[in-house]
């Protein structure tokens, strides 16, 4: 980005199965609070494992009319709920509506769509009459079905688009957003991620044998990330939006600045597999995303790992943190929220963000649960188990794709959450 303009975080916020709200997410972080549970409708599915973030669906009818709730998405839905919660934050929004004098873009991370697609091919098998579909279909099934929402209900002015890249969408979405600050572009912009959680949004990956195994009839302990006895990742969802700023817009308005995006890196790395990293790409997303911010690793933190419970994934960026880090492996914490939450896949680099803002701001690091004997790769990392108090300064967030699609962000503290 390398440009006299900074970028704040004015606003975050966020619909998980840890939280629906900034609020509950937060204590959710500090007391290692997991949002896994299991769901039957995958089993008779033919579902191999049922496991999955446990994520409400919000009730709308008091917030949207019909016509607006007919054309979302369930990801729209849960990125609506999120963006309201950002935009409140950021002292955005009148009556739902942003500021007539704001012009601000819209990018989201969001990478499929398929419970629409799946409804509407039921109707058409059956009647044969393309009417019966209905008239808000269309804007449901499209992968910019949370950026055109989004726009339309809070009468967003500025550029909007959306981001596909695997489960790396949300951190290059809110990278790129950046960038458009930086360079002028823009001067606000709310970006996020979203992810449905439906049952047919993840057979397919349940069809790669990537899913976790459930640990002891628990299902809160079947995602292991670091952990020696992982077998593998337990999909998530929700949304998670942030309002980016001008940090001079931001002050001329009266805003605190809860953290700022101080860097971006990306990078393509694909292993053997489209499904495998290479320690080589996610190194140089790491080292590209430093050289952003002008900063050194040893300036690190804290680094909220991409690690998702898989036995070579986690392996692979534990030895490219290693690498990165050097002798300083005892200085910078190392933790994967996904223990908690699962892997929230296209919203992830932007829940991760938030989450790690809140660490930033409140001073805790959140635990790796579930972590009983580390792997021996991450076995030297500074993992903490249990939250623990510490100053973060600079953070280090990682996200990383199918194709080998990786993605870093620097964010680094500010003042205070108003």
């Amino acid at each position: 980005m390398n440009s006299s303009r900074c970028v704040a975080i004015t606003g975050i916020g966020i619909w998980s199965c840890i939280g629906r709200n900034i609020k509950e997410v937060e204590e959710s972080l500090r007391i290692g609070r997991s949002g896994i549970g299991t769901a039957a409708d995958r089993t008779e599915y033919g579902y191999h494992c049922p496991l999955t973030g446990i994520v409400e669906r919000p009730d709308l009818r008091q917030l949207l009319d019909r016509r607006q709730r007919a054309a979302m998405s369930e990801q729209a839905e849960y990125a609506f709920m999120a963006s309201r919660e950002a935009l409140m934050m950021a002292g955005l929004l009148k009556e739902d509506t942003l500021q007539a004098d704001i012009e601000a873009g819209c990018v989201f991370g969001n990478d499929s769509s398929a419970l629409p697609l799946i409804e509407a091919h039921e109707v058409m098998r059956e009647h044969h009459d393309s009417e019966l579909i209905g008239s808000g279909n269309i804007f449901r099934t499209m992968n910019s079905t949370v950026t055109m929402n989004l726009s339309s209900i809070f009468a967003l002015r500025g550029a909007s688009f959306s981001v596909s890249a695997a489960c790396a969408s949300s951190s290059h979405a809110i990278g790129l957003a950046a960038m458009m600050i930086r360079q002028g572009m823009q001067d606000v912009v709310l970006c996020g991620g979203a992810q449905e959680v439906n049952k047919y949004a993840m057979s397919s990956f349940d069809a790669l044998g990537v899913f976790a195994v459930p640990h002891d009839d628990a299902p809160t302990a079947a995602s292991r990330p670091f952990d020696a006895g992982r077998t593998g990742l337990v999909p998530s969802g929700g949304a998670a939006a942030l309002v980016l700023e001008d940090y001079d817009h931001a002050l001329s308005r009266g805003r605190k600045i809860l953290a700022e995006v101080a860097g971006y890196g990306a990078s393509t790395g694909a292993g053997r597999r489209l499904s495998s990293p290479a320690v080589s790409g996610v190194l140089a997303a790491m080292r590209h995303a430093l050289s952003d911010a002008g900063l050194t690793a040893d300036d690190i933190d804290y680094i909220n790992a991409h690690a998702t419970g898989t036995p070579q994934g986690d392996s692979i960026e534990a030895e490219a943190i290693t690498q990165l880090l050097g002798k300083n492996t005892a200085h910078t914490w190392v933790s994967s929220t996904k223990s908690m939450t699962g892997h929230e896949c296209w919203m992830a680099g932007a829940s991760e963000a938030i989450y790690s803002t809140i660490m930033m701001q409140r001073g805790f690091v959140a635990p790796n649960i579930n972590l009983d004997n580390a792997d021996e790769a991450a076995a030297h990392l500074r993992i903490p188990r249990v939250a623990t108090e510490a100053d973060l300064r600079v953070v280090m967030s990682n996200s990383f794709g199918f194709g080998g699609t990786n993605s870093t962000l620097i964010l680094s503290r500010n003042q205070g959450i108003k």
